[in-house]
């Protein structure tokens, strides 16, 4: 699809009429996280998010940022060496129109990956987007904010689910979790610790203990660059 064509139509806008997004910030890094870990990723971060989660740590994007038309976000986007892009934030799905920017990123051929915290329904995600939905424990003080019905929308085999813990109770809820919604079965379950929260190794023996097949990962941007430094 022509970008052209593809910006004359989306969201109902008229022709010459350009759909924007309140960015936050755009880099190129590491992957961190998710089973894509380690590969070189453009990060798009939109701006804004209604959850306040404690263990957050870019609360910077809940109200630094300004708007950027699709044009100019895929010029940004294109200027790096990667056919990766992730969609983050904030949280990203609090804005309606990342949905026809991810198809349009989708049809210009990119690889797109979206990280949501679940807060907000993921129907009209494209198909071809991978998803990987943060699933909040009782630690995050935002449980009461999932909307459970999400995990119909989820890619089996495609779409990951992931479980930040803040403690041995959190843990537990999410294995009672993982068990009620079969999810072992059908995606990806990462599960990491909040950073300085769970100390690395008692996550591990927990992991092993359980003899339940969870994938568990480290925020690998924590330990490459400075834990609080931006755009990595």
């Amino acid at each position: 699809m022509s970008q052209n064509k593809s910006l004359a139509t989306i969201d109902g806008e008229k022709l010459g009429k350009e759909p924007t997004l309140a960015i936050n910030e755009i880099f190129y890094s590491i992957q961190g996280e998710s089973t894509q870990a380690g590969r070189p990723t453009t990060f798009v971060r939109l701006m804004g998010c209604p959850l306040r989660c404690s263990y957050c740590d870019t609360e910077y994007a809940f109200f630094e940022g300004k708007k950027h038309s699709f044009t100019d976000l895929l010029g940004q986007i294109r200027a790096n060496p990667t056919n990766l892009v992730e969609i983050t934030g904030g949280e990203p799905m609090a804005q309606p129109r990342v949905v026809p920017f991810m198809q349009l990123l989708v049809d210009e051929g990119f690889e797109v990956m979206i990280e949501t915290s679940g807060a907000f329904t993921l129907a009209d995600v494209p198909r071809e987007v991978r998803i990987i939905m943060d699933v909040k424990t009782p630690g995050s003080k935002e449980v009461s904010k999932m909307h459970w019905d999400n995990f119909g929308y989820l890619k089996p085999g495609i779409d990951e689910v992931k479980f930040v813990i803040c403690s041995k109770e959190d843990f537990d809820f999410a294995l009672e979790v993982a068990e009620a919604h079969n999810l072992f079965a059908k995606y990806a379950v990462l599960i990491s610790p909040s950073f300085g929260q769970v100390k690395n190794l008692d996550l591990a023996n927990w992991v092993l203990e359980s003899a339940k097949p969870w994938r568990m990962q480290l925020q690998m941007h924590k330990y490459v660059w400075h834990p609080e430094e931006r755009g990595v």
